[in-house]
């Protein structure tokens, strides 16, 4: 096989930009891997380098997305350490909603046998956003922590280390889906008009995932806008005095940790060595499109309301 499917789009703007074209087969270069991709992730920063927010003027056709979960296709030149074959998850720097996609080596990590490709590739952002975030947070066993979008992603993979870590958990989300956070030990909470008298007379620290205009009250519940983190409204947070936490960190390395020991992760400490598995952080799919569908895929997630991550997978358009 000397072509590949990759979804591309040659201008910025909506999700109608995005085409599905046939391309040359990837190779890849020192230190890098082809990854035979079998499920991509959707995430908000897809829509950002889209329509121009995070990139500059588009020369030639630029793929999507940022994440990923396949097996290794080929080896680049120096690559040690992984085999034909082997199931990985991970990160690359753009062009993950394809049949095939290069990736840095060390940015990789093998796959569970216990996750789905789908629920492999839902982790790397979202983990990595929500170790991140709780790190600059300092969250401590027995403080409370106060999550706006927490059936988000990143509100989900957030809630978790912080409930591992001992810390207790409040988090906004629309009402279908507070059965499920309580699941996970979440103080759910409805958002909109009244939030203040829904919520706990104490909140030590807050984690903003959703933009929707919380940072003010927030700092009010705190006290201390340091004690604020938001990942959605950067103006908010230079208007208030909050902090604003981006990065495009190694997210496989991140989500590894906290499948291991997600107390470790919320701590940014080395996972120990008989790690708790069993409580390792997971993401829940909200929905999966396949490649061709790689636009609603973007419409939706834009739409918002969804419970977890939107996945595309691969597996129809990769040769039998």
């Amino acid at each position: 096989m000397v072509t590949a499917q990759a979804v591309r789009y040659r201008r910025h703007g909506g999700p109608e930009v995005l085409e599905l074209d046939e391309v040359p087969l990837p190779q890849p270069g020192p230190g890098q891997v082809r990854v035979a991709v079998r499920a991509a992730g959707v995430n908000p920063i897809d829509r950002k380098l889209r329509t121009g927010f995070l990139s500059p003027p588009i020369e030639g056709p630029q793929g999507t997305g940022i994440e990923l979960a396949g097996t290794i296709d080929a080896l680049g030149p120096g690559v040690t350490g992984w085999r034909l074959g082997d199931p990985v998850f991970g990160q690359v720097a753009q062009g993950a909603a394809a049949t095939h996609a290069i990736a840095e080596a060390d940015a990789l990590v093998p796959k569970p046998d216990d996750l789905t490709y789908e629920e492999a590739a839902a982790l790397p952002v979202a983990v990595e956003t929500a170790s991140r975030t709780l790190r600059e947070l300092g969250l401590r066993e027995g403080q409370t922590l106060l999550i706006h979008a927490a059936a988000g992603g990143v509100g989900l993979a957030a809630a978790q280390l912080a409930r591992a870590l001992g810390a207790t958990v409040v988090g906004t989300a629309g009402e279908r889906h507070h059965a499920f956070l309580r699941g996970l030990g979440v103080h759910p909470v409805t958002y909109g008009e009244g939030l203040k008298e829904r919520l706990p007379e104490t909140v030590d620290r807050v984690l903003d995932a959703s933009g929707r205009g919380e940072l003010e009250l927030s700092v009010e519940l705190t006290g201390d806008p340091e004690k604020v983190v938001t990942i959605a409204d950067p103006a908010g947070a230079g208007r208030l005095g909050a902090r604003f936490s981006t990065g495009r960190g190694v997210g496989a390395v991140a989500a590894a940790q906290a499948l291991r020991d997600p107390v470790a992760a919320a701590l940014g400490e080395p996972a120990a060595e008989n790690g708790r598995t069993a409580a390792g952080v997971r993401v829940p799919v909200a929905e999966v499109f396949p490649l061709e569908r790689t636009a609603d895929a973007h419409r939706r997630s834009e739409d918002g309301h969804f419970l977890g991550k939107l996945i595309i997978i691969t597996e129809a358009s990769l040769p039998h």
